[in-house]
């Protein structure tokens, strides 16, 4: 098996320029930032809480040594004028359960931010995946609060320790692309706290975010980023005390920049200019001390990272840098789930066609999340098979049309491998796409699965796509998400066996678009509920109807069973869980199960726990993902897993009284493999 580098080995091995240091706002912070703002003008102050007009910096106000700010997208690594390492994308980081891969990306794209001067980073994005149509699924983290929260708050984790700011986003229920501007999204109080909030309140509470970007919808009729409610009364009472950002064009109005709690309008001052600004300020409708606290908010995160008194870039990290490829491929090698497989993989030997239209190239998601990857670093699904070795023939066949040659070649061979799925052109920012895959690939998989039923399907998607009209004619399927400039190493290493995969689901796979829960709530827009906003059409409004029951939480509230679970994922070996326990503790109670390797080869198991009560007193899910782990478990050994609780773990939302509330009473602790194959069942009471 290939011996891959594990983050807590990469570190070990570069301690000598990895800085451990947190950085956090302090109260000195705070101060120096509070004494530099009453030396500002009032255009000084105007200035600051715009970006300039590149679009990616913030103004420089040298009399007073504050520097122009750059920052860049994205999730999937450093972009914007740049070529960057490219990382797996978000879905796909969700898809590994580990966290180690995600602060592995984070750490690598601090690196690699580092080594360009860029000192914030425009990532994470983490809204929860409610369809498989919204276009910036690959971005995300998947349909569940407590696994999206601990990916990111490992990848946060992983970035700020450079002393490079991440920028969490897009705060908040931003889960669709369709007229993402005009559409407001209509949710109640308790399933914004439970679905929609965790993952950004986990990175304020645990992981010290020192960014968070607004979104372009409104949140219950109100411009997100201009939302008192939203921001004050929500962001900045979890303890928040860094930046608040726009996202980019997501500003309407001057007064609602100014009250809402925004800190920071980008990409430049539409709404902020100084003719803009000025009358409200001095005829009293907007008090200069709102401007102030902008700029503090501004200034005490850029004194925290040190970028009033550090040279912004890191002359002594490579651009082109091997530790960020080893977590490029790290990451890569743990996200693709194998869906489906006959027998067929691994494949050990023998002579392999390759096809399809995402083969010889490696796939984007589109938008801010695309990449312009180091020339000469991508390696393609066709590439990776290709420097597999003399046991593997190779062959390459580029039209979807079949010559008498082509057939041939497809009938005779071992095995086929049709690459398919979507681009930075079908899956992208802006836009939602399809729930099938793109026209012309359902023939392309048709025909080649007629002429030999050994034939693979690998997907590059951000989430679910109709596999009906093949699923039962091939032999396996792959989810490969977006796997980055390493992909295409990675896919050769699962097929060919080098690593078992070892991905799961990180969203309900229903296997039809009518069956999800939030389906016919999704582009239900209704006109006739609305905001007026002055010099535009009335807001269509997407109501969130489905609730808190999204995704595998609505599997038994609606009586719909899925294709495949969430946490599903193949393995070339076996396991067997045993001996679970659960014991109080100060804050909740430890889960303590085995977990045994009952197969033949190595492998990475992704344990899961879940939470159940039994007697609720208000409509609760079946049970809910509140733990997890993943362990590399070598052939016949045995792995001790140990999964800390705590009482907020069996709590929920309580509108009556605002806050969040545990109900005493027994529950059940279930441990699997996936929602829907759980292996061991604990009691336990809380009192």
């Amino acid at each position: 098996m290939k011996k891959i580098l594990s983050v807590a080995a990469a570190a070990l091995l570069f301690s000598s320029v990895v800085s451990a240091q947190p950085y956090i706002i302090t109260q000195s912070d705070k101060d120096r930032a509070a004494e530099i703002v009453s030396k500002m003008t009032l255009d000084e102050k105007i200035e600051l809480i715009s970006g300039k007009d590149d679009g990616f910096h913030t103004y420089a106000i040298e009399r007073l040594g504050i520097p122009s700010v750059r920052m860049a997208d994205g999730p999937q690594g450093v972009r914007n004028k740049t070529h960057s390492t490219y990382y797996p994308c978000g879905i796909g980081l969700a898809a590994s359960f580990s966290r180690d891969a995600a602060k592995g990306v984070g750490d690598g794209i601090g690196f690699d931010a580092s080594a360009r001067g860029v000192r914030i980073m425009l990532c994470p994005g983490v809204n929860i995946y409610r369809s498989p149509l919204c276009g910036r699924n690959f971005e995300y983290y998947g349909e569940d609060p407590c696994l999206a929260s601990e990916i990111a708050l490992g990848y946060i984790q992983g970035i700020q320790q450079h002393r490079v700011m991440a920028t969490i986003k897009h705060f908040a229920v931003n889960n669709q692309e369709y007229s993402r501007h005009w559409t407001g999204s209509v949710v109640d109080e308790r399933t914004l706290n439970e679905i929609y909030f965790p993952t950004f309140r986990k990175a304020v509470e645990k992981g010290d975010v020192a960014a968070v970007m607004t979104s372009y919808n409104t949140v219950n009729g109100v411009h997100a980023a201009e939302s008192d409610w939203l921001i004050n009364k929500n962001l900045r009472a979890w303890g928040f005390e860094g930046i608040v950002m726009s996202d980019w064009k997501s500003t309407y109005t001057t007064l609602g920049v100014l009250t809402g709690g925004l800190d920071l309008e980008m990409p430049k001052n539409f709404t902020t200019k100084p003719e803009m600004v000025k009358p409200l300020i001095e005829n009293g409708v907007v008090p200069e001390a709102n401007l102030d606290i902008m700029c503090r908010h501004i200034l005490q995160a850029f004194i925290a990272y040190g970028l009033l008194d550090q040279p912004a870039k890191d002359e002594s990290i490579p651009e082109d840098y091997e530790y960020s490829r080893n977590m490029a491929y790290n990451a890569a090698i743990e996200a693709p789930v194998l869906l489906a497989n006959n027998g067929l993989l691994p494949l050990k030997k023998g002579n392999i066609v390759v096809l399809g239209p995402n083969a010889n190239t490696v796939a984007f998601g589109g938008g801010s999340g695309r990449m312009d990857p180091i020339p000469g670093r991508n390696i393609t699904p066709l590439a990776g098979l290709q420097a597999l070795g003399k046991k593997y023939k190779v062959q390459f066949i580029e039209n979807a049309e079949f010559s008498a040659e082509d057939r041939k070649a497809i009938e005779k061979a071992d095995a086929v491998i049709a690459v398919v799925g979507f681009n930075n052109d079908t899956e992208k920012e802006n836009h939602d796409r399809t729930y099938a895959l793109p026209e012309g690939q359902n023939e392309l998989i048709a025909a080649a699965a007629a002429l030999n039923a050994r034939t693979v399907v690998i997907i590059n998607s951000g989430g679910e796509v109709d596999i009906t009209p093949f699923k039962d004619n091939v032999a396996a399927i792959i989810m490969a998400w977006y796997g980055g400039q390493e992909g295409g190493k990675a896919l050769a290493d699962i097929i060919s066996g080098k690593v078992s995969p070892s991905g799961k689901l990180p969203f309900t796979f229903w296997g039809s678009e009518d069956k999800n829960p939030a389906a016919k709530y999704y582009h239900a827009l209704t006109p006739e509920v609305h905001v007026v906003s002055s010099g535009r059409d009335p807001f269509p409004h997407a109501v969130y109807s489905e609730g808190i029951f999204v995704g595998y939480r609505g599997v038994e509230k609606f009586g719909v069973k899925p294709m495949f679970p969430f946490g599903y994922g193949l393995s070339y070996s076996s396991f067997e869980y045993s001996n679970a326990s659960v014991t109080p503790t100060a804050d909740g109670c430890e889960v303590v199960f085995t977990v045994k390797n009952t197969g033949a080869v190595d492998a990475l198991e992704a344990a899961q726990v879940y939470v159940a009560p039994v007697k609720p007193s208000v409509m609760r899910p079946a049970f809910e993902l509140k733990g997890f782990d993943k362990k590399l478990i070598a052939k016949g050994k045995s792995v001790e897993f140990r999964i800390p609780l705590s009482f907020s773990d069996f709590s929920y939302y309580d509108v009556a009284s605002h806050d969040w509330k545990v109900d005493g009473g027994d529950y059940k602790i279930l441990i699997g493999a996936s929602s829907a194959d759980i292996r061991q069942t604990l009691d336990f009471t809380v009192r």
